[in-house]
């Protein structure tokens, strides 16, 4: 029997709670690949998405069976055809995707019946709805190759879809669409996964892919991946790529990411398969194990509200403890709370600080400046001075003032200097803890 070390494993879960708290109600949209059912990472994820599921994620799951379809066309010694990026349907791949839809279907929907004990999945309850919830239209002739049977997504029936996650049901979606005269086209598992998530303006489209994400350098097979990059920086990126491209392709996926958050879709990710726990890690931690891409950069800095109270609380909790702040508390917080700046990321409260003017003196006191060491050295720690450096400017004051017993030269190092006690207002000077020995810097507004 494994272990249980509390002293990790509480920190780790409570760290995870705002997620879980932030995601319940929301909508994810996921996209996986024919090639992780062929290699045999079914089990593993369906038991990820169980969790989610649990968690009150309402979830739509769309397959591609790509591999699945070339064995059975190799099978029938019939050639799989694939032109501007996509396959050629003629009729004996048409019946070959079918057969291939509807096996994939039946061992999706296996996976979620499962109930083994000692699993994630003992206790679930997930149940599975398909359907004709799609319509589609034909590609056409594109540059005088004719795609046949080959469709793309004309149509969502959202509300259906939300009618059946409602009732707690996952959906599943196959790559098959219908024309209003009953004609079946046979569509790529990311167009589908992409119009869905458009359709119902999801909170997330996850794509379970092949690639590990989007690395910084893509002359540097080994450099590492760009967890985040924003909407702007990833169409220039993608239109920088050579076309058509293939699911191996850099651009392959982000072509549709991109697609997705200019329909609206927040977020869109993409994921390696080949790792595993890839969804939950990216779902659940802060800078996630794939590529991001996002309409804006999640990061938020802003004045806090009243919401934020338990946030500030919970991120300066440690400091006090081990003596680095002098302890606040949550009356005096609620109390301040126009003073605080917070930088948020994903919902989730990682730095803060207070700006406490004192007008007679042209000065201020920035106050509790705390950046979670998840983020440390980050940036987040500038970012959260500059913003009190506009707040004191816009009073106009000439000057702000920190008192600290551990962190003198980080201060220093951004233009704050020493000075004497004696040196604070004289309303500060009355509330000075002489038996702490804080030392007073103070940086000059320019």
């Amino acid at each position: 029997m494994d272990l249980v070390f509390p002293h990790t494993f509480v920190p780790w879960f409570r760290s995870v709670a705002p997620h879980i708290h932030a995601y319940r109600g929301k909508t994810f949209v996921i996209g996986i690949t024919g090639e992780l059912i062929a290699a045999g990472r079914l089990n593993a994820f369906v038991q990820d998405i169980s969790i989610l599921h649990a968690m009150g994620v309402h979830l739509v799951l769309v397959h591609g069976f790509r591999p699945q379809v070339n064995e059975q066309l190799l099978a029938k010694g019939h050639a799989s055809v694939f032109s501007h990026g996509m396959r050629v349907t003629d009729p004996v791949a048409l019946d070959c995707a079918q057969e291939a839809a509807g096996q994939l279907r039946f061992e999706i929907e296996a996976a979620f019946s499962q109930g083994l004990p000692n699993t994630p999945m003992a206790n679930s309850t997930v149940r599975v709805i398909s359907g004709n919830f799609l319509t589609a239209r034909p590609v056409g002739i594109v540059d005088g190759v004719d795609f046949m049977h080959s469709g793309v997504v004309r149509k969502v029936d959202a509300t259906a879809i939300r009618r059946a996650m409602d009732i707690g049901a996952l959906v599943m979606l196959s790559p098959f669409g219908f024309s209003p005269t009953g004609e079946a086209f046979n569509l790529s598992m990311e167009d589908v996964a992409t119009e869905v998530a458009i359709a119902l303006g999801a909170d997330k489209l996850l794509f379970m892919t092949e690639i590990p994400g989007i690395r910084e350098s893509l002359d540097d097979p080994d450099s590492p991946i760009d967890t985040e990059i924003a909407l702007q920086d990833a169409q220039r990126l993608l239109a920088s790529l050579p076309r058509p491209m293939q699911p191996t392709d850099t651009g392959f996926y982000l072509q549709y990411c991109v697609r997705a958050c200019r329909g609206g879709v927040e977020r869109s990710h993409i994921l390696p398969f080949a790792m595993d726990g890839a969804l939950l890690m990216e779902v659940f931690t802060h800078d996630g194990i794939g590529t991001m891409i996002v309409d804006e950069k999640l990061e938020s800095l802003r004045e806090a509200t009243s919401d934020d109270v338990g946030g500030i609380l919970k991120l300066i909790e440690p400091y006090e403890m081990d003596g680095t702040l002098v302890k606040r508390s949550r009356t005096e917080i609620e109390r301040d709370i126009a003073n605080y700046t917070v930088i948020e990321h994903d919902g989730v409260i990682f730095g803060c600080a207070a700006l406490y003017p004192y007008p007679e003196a042209k000065t201020g006191e920035m106050a509790a400046v705390t950046v979670s060491p998840q983020v440390q050295g980050q940036g987040d720690g500038d970012k959260i001075v500059k913003r009190i450096e506009q707040r004191a400017r816009a009073m106009g004051l000439d000057s702000i003032f920190v008192l600290t017993t551990r962190t003198m030269h980080w201060f220093i190092k951004r233009g704050f200097v020493q000075v004497n006690p004696e040196w604070l207002p004289e309303a500060r000077k009355r509330k000075y803890n002489w038996d702490r020995r804080s030392q007073v810097l103070v940086k000059k507004l320019g």
